[in-house]
């Protein structure tokens, strides 16, 4: 999975030669202990999100709540990869018929627990997932067995090949359209998941949560502008949670930065969450 990386400096191939990559121009990044890699130029990253917040995150999705946003990914994924129109295979998904091993990249993977999900349905791919937040790193790097993590800017120069990535996995993520483009091959492909209106719906009302973005589409539009989209869904399912299960979906997101509110007793909302596939144009 290393042969996508690029040196964040001079942008030449990065060797891996435990426990360093390193490029032709011997510019040297060392996986830490924690079994991340840090592609950086020395600018100073966002925090990302805090170690409290990849907390609550882990005890929430370990409870299985986003389970059917997991595994719609992972069946939208191989569908694309069997899609045929008209008995003919349509632009899909490389496999290993090429002779090269398929790379699926989380850009914002947070704890890569959506990218775990897509590797154990597609079982060729090898995996990245990149993140700000170190403390979700170190959940990352650990997420599956064919899965490496990169701390990296992802609103800069992605420390990617061009043409290198099979599958752009970007959800509930910032998203740099340009780099995107630059790094997915021709007949890739990109998912991208964000929340609708009624997302928590009830969740935000009851305690004065963030809203959702009404511009969130026009936005996502235009940041996607060198991409075709070739389909969508709306996927919608109910959450039954004590308040505890509510205090760490609160504390996982960035109401954790905005909102001291806490639930005091069990709630039932509405996860409800738009799936988008685009092709490079």
């Amino acid at each position: 999975m290393t042969d996508a990386l690029r040196c964040p400096v001079c942008a030449q191939p990065l060797t891996r030669t435990d426990p360093t990559l390193r490029c032709p121009n011997n510019h040297s990044f060392d996986l830490n202990k924690h079994g991340y890699v840090t592609l950086g130029t020395g600018r100073k990253l966002p925090e990302g999100d805090t170690p409290a917040m990849v907390a609550a995150r882990t005890a929430f999705l370990s409870a299985a709540h986003y389970l059917p946003l997991a595994t719609t990914l992972t069946n939208l994924v191989d569908h694309e990869l069997m899609a045929r129109v008209d008995g003919v295979s349509r632009p899909q998904l490389h496999d290993q018929r090429g002779g090269t091993v398929p790379l699926v990249v989380d850009l914002g993977a947070g704890t890569g627990y959506y990218l775990a999900a897509v590797l154990d349905g597609w079982t060729q791919a090898q995996g990245l997932a990149f993140d700000v937040s170190k403390a979700a790193l170190r959940r990352a790097a650990k997420a599956h067995p064919r899965a490496g993590a990169v701390l990296a800017d992802t609103w800069g120069t992605l420390p990617l090949a061009d043409d290198s990535v099979d599958l752009l996995l970007n959800v509930f993520a910032p998203r740099n359209g340009t780099q995107m483009r630059r790094v997915l091959k021709p007949g890739g492909l990109l998912v991208v998941v964000t929340p609708t209106e009624r997302h928590l719906a009830e969740l935000r009302e009851r305690l004065g949560l963030l809203s959702v973005d009404p511009s969130k589409a026009e936005r996502l539009a235009h940041e996607l502008r060198d991409f075709t989209q070739t389909g969508e869904q709306l996927l919608e399912w109910d959450l039954h949670l004590t308040a505890t299960q509510a205090d760490d979906l609160i504390a996982m997101g960035p109401n954790a930065f905005h909102s001291q509110s806490r639930a005091t007793a069990p709630v039932t909302c509405t996860a409800s969450v738009r799936i988008g596939t685009y092709r490079p144009r």
